[in-house]
């Protein structure tokens, strides 16, 4: 039981999940499950309670009970009780004091991952501004590697998402070229398939492959089916650079996807005995996104925020080289309006980071949320300035197959020259070779390169 007073009142908590709920943020999913605190006061008194709770709590008593849920096996068997030793000392509030303290640097952060939970991430974000979140973010470096090198410092990579609603060769052909000669790619090429089936995956992959190897593209490329797909296509023989999955918080919601830890293993080692990277071994792709054990019935009375981070200790499992949380991609269901999607993006981006892993933003809403471009563009920069590993490149920042609004590749563009940031290592070279950068060394393709056009349509 946990307690504090504000003004004449004392708050009571029943247990830690429900200490955790009340102090989150208003957001609607939080609503639709009944866990939100019911006055502006109450969620005040849960913070403070949560401010002065000593870390090691987290250690003694779980959100989702640890004999059900595999998760919550991994969390607490894969502590690293020597990280932690440098700050169990600390509560919450002590924690986030900590982080925000000139003193903090990325090597020390980096040794510090090991030993937090994504609880104790999660509630260190729902005691923070979002200044307090890009701020302790932007600390954090965590870089990657399969054929180009992401996370680096001054860099932003972005993820090509050429998607299209019947996967149309030239389609997509013609929205790579477009996202290439605007800087877009080194994160990735990934599509989103508008059907799983092996053939169809296959048939993507090879055509990625060729392109690449045709462009001499110092990137990897990705078709998002599941990963039991992926697996079978891998023992197949097909061009397989990274193996994707959509990942939860908690054992039943991963379940909800088809997948369990064990699975997540296989792939893992599969993909890595083909051996496809050149400059690193990387090669697991998730996506994340707040809501989705609770669409799934799966959240156990648990916040969405903290399943969110919980499923990053799923991801920092595997050395994945990009994990993406889509972060208004459930609906207003979830994340009502640009509100409460600019928090959670920034909330998604520092746990993510915190823990270790190379986090990317989709910046995004549906067209029935209470958001619009302008609140994309907001978030965008935020998180650019932060130091988001990657964003989306959607031709129009409108995915025709998803039927979603995300961020444009003119979008990632104005972010680097704005904030200064540059594309990936390997890939920039390859840019200034192409001839698509100009004599102040920005992406300003001023023709388009001959042998290219062997990606428009009908060409031969």
């Amino acid at each position: 039981m946990y307690a504090a007073t504000v003004g004449a009142r004392r708050y009571v908590f029943a247990d830690l999940k429900t200490l955790m709920a009340k102090a989150t943020p208003a957001r609607s999913g939080d609503a639709l499950a009944g866990l939100v605190a019911e006055t502006g006061e109450e969620r005040v008194a849960a913070q403070f309670a949560l401010a002065d709770l000593p870390l090691s709590t987290f250690l003694n008593e779980v959100v989702v009970p640890y004999e059900s849920d595999e998760v919550t096996r991994l969390i607490i068997d894969s502590h690293d009780v020597r990280a932690f030793s440098a700050v169990s000392h600390l509560t919450v509030g002590g924690l986030r004091d900590y982080l925000l303290a000139d003193e903090r640097t990325a090597e020390g952060l980096a040794a510090l991952a090991p030993g937090l939970t994504p609880e104790m991430a999660a509630a260190i974000s729902k005691i923070s501004r979002l200044q307090d979140l890009m701020v302790m973010a932007a600390k954090c470096s965590v870089v990657t590697k399969f054929r180009n090198t992401i996370g680096l410092p001054g860099r932003l990579a972005v993820r090509l998402q050429p998607n299209h609603p019947t996967d149309d060769a030239r389609g997509i052909a013609a929205s790579i070229l477009d996202g290439l000669l605007l800087g877009a790619g080194d994160a990735v090429i990934g599509i989103n398939p508008a059907t799983d089936s092996p053939e169809r995956t296959h048939a993507l992959l090879s055509m990625l492959d060729e392109i690449r190897s045709k462009f001499e593209i110092p990137t990897q490329s990705c078709v998002l089916a599941h990963v039991t797909t992926t697996l079978d296509l891998i023992r197949q023989g097909s061009p397989v650079d990274l193996t994707f999955q959509s990942i939860a918080g908690t054992q039943a919601a991963n379940k909800s996807f088809g997948i369990d830890l064990a699975l997540l293993k296989e792939a893992h080692h599969a993909t890595l005995s083909l051996k496809r990277g050149s400059v690193g071994d990387n090669v697991m792709y998730f996506e994340t996104g707040q809501g989705s054990a609770l669409s799934a019935n799966a959240h156990h009375g648990v916040d969405q925020q903290t399943l969110e981070a919980r499923a990053y200790a799923v991801a920092r499992q595997f050395r994945p080289l990009l994990v993406n949380t889509v972060v208004g991609f459930i609906g207003p269901e979830y994340l009502y309006d640009g509100k409460q999607i600019t928090r959670a993006g920034l909330e998604d981006h520092f746990c993510g980071k915190l823990l270790g892993l190379p986090m990317g933003v989709d910046v995004c809403y549906t067209n029935h949320a209470e958001a619009d471009q302008d609140d994309a563009d907001a978030l965008l920069a935020l998180l650019t300035a932060a130091g988001v590993n990657f964003v989306m490149g959607v031709p129009g920042a409108d995915d025709v197959m998803l039927g979603y609004q995300s961020t444009s590749f003119h979008d990632a563009l104005a972010m680097r020259d704005l904030l200064h940031k540059k594309p990936a290592p390997e890939f920039e070279a390859w840019l200034q070779r192409q001839g698509l950068v100009d004599t102040s060394n920005r992406i300003r393709p001023q023709t388009m390169p001959s042998h290219f056009r062997a990606l428009l349509p009908g060409a031969a």
